[in-house]
């Protein structure tokens, strides 16, 4: 598919990888040096808003650097361009809202590396779209890595085809601990009240249910979250038949607050686990951010995290149907 976009000029970016056939993330860039201000970014997209959905579809990543984007203001205009239909974050990361469409980005300790994962795996509906906005880039580290979540199905499928067949068909179940109230001292301390947006136990098991959960009530005040039978991988239209590892099989596995096994009670071997986790980080793509960068990620295609990060680092975030 040649580029055929007179908006754009393709760049290049620290990091990226070629996969299957396609860059990772695609890099676009002020066509000229002049028509790097707002007005011109929103004007392109608008032009090419189609065009530019194929992009994220096909590269997986798209990230618009170069132009002039200083706020959550200046984001929620080149978000609400699209007219893509928003979708409220459920999930254990503490989150502030800033404006309209806008929320910071997981607001757990920088000095902690939040795992790969595709945004709101667990729950029914999930976004397909993640899309970033760096208003500060931290002075070292804080790169938000993503991964082909296709690659790592094709990868366990060669390694661990008996345990991948199994997973598949019993499926898989997840449990979740959130407590009462917010605590920020943890990357998934969101509480149950601020996750469901009531303080009713009642009408909080009602959302649960509604999101697909079972709900267990603590002594402490907090709550055990029970998902499942959930699936292993997932096949989604427009993505050549790739099978993503649409799972948090790493994430939750063996985790202080968290656990991941299969639908039938039966624990995932250990060997399992861990061998993914090493593929998932050998097909990473280590994204640097600069100031300004808006980062679209199909959600449906990547896993993405956190590296750990020196203060400060502002990095906001929507998701979009």
């Amino acid at each position: 598919m040649e580029f055929s976009c007179k908006a754009f000029k393709v760049g290049k970016c620290e990091g990226e990888k070629v996969v299957d056939g396609e860059t990772i993330p695609l890099v676009l860039q002020p066509s000229e040096p002049n028509k790097n201000d707002l007005e011109s970014l929103l004007l392109g997209l608008e032009k090419n808003k189609e065009w530019f959905e194929q992009m994220i579809i096909k590269n997986s990543a798209v990230l618009l650097r170069g132009f002039d984007v200083q706020k959550a203001e200046d984001f929620n205009e080149i978000v609400e361009t699209f007219g893509w239909e928003d979708i409220r974050y459920v999930g254990p990361a503490p989150r502030t809202h800033i404006y309209k469409r806008i929320w910071t980005a997981n607001e757990g300790p920088l000095s902690e590396f939040i795992y790969y994962h595709h945004e709101m795996v667990l729950i029914k509906e999930y976004p397909k779209k993640v899309i970033l906005f760096c208003e500060v880039p931290p002075p070292e580290g804080g790169q938000t890595p993503f991964v082909p979540s296709f690659r790592v199905t094709e990868r366990m499928l060669e390694e661990f085809p008996e345990a991948v067949k199994e997973m598949e068909e019993k499926g898989l179940q997840y449990t979740f601990t959130a407590p009462s109230k917010n605590q920020t001292t943890s990357m998934r301390g969101r509480g149950w009240e601020d996750t469901f947006g009531t303080s009713d136990r009642a009408e909080a098991e009602r959302r649960a249910k509604a999101l697909g959960m079972d709900m267990e009530w603590l002594p402490n005040g907090g709550v055990k979250t029970i998902l499942g039978p959930r699936a292993l991988t997932k096949v989604f239209d427009g993505r050549k038949g790739r099978r993503m590892w649409f799972n948090t099989i790493v994430g939750m596995h063996g985790k202080e607050l968290s656990s991941a096994s299969m639908a039938d009670g039966s624990e995932i071997p250990e060997e399992v686990a861990k061998r993914c986790e090493e593929i998932i980080e050998e097909e990473s793509i280590q994204f640097k951010w600069e100031k300004g960068d808006v980062l679209f990620l199909d959600n449906l295609a990547l896993l993405h995290g956190r590296r750990p990060s020196l203060p400060p680092r502002r990095v906001l975030v929507t998701t979009c149907k």
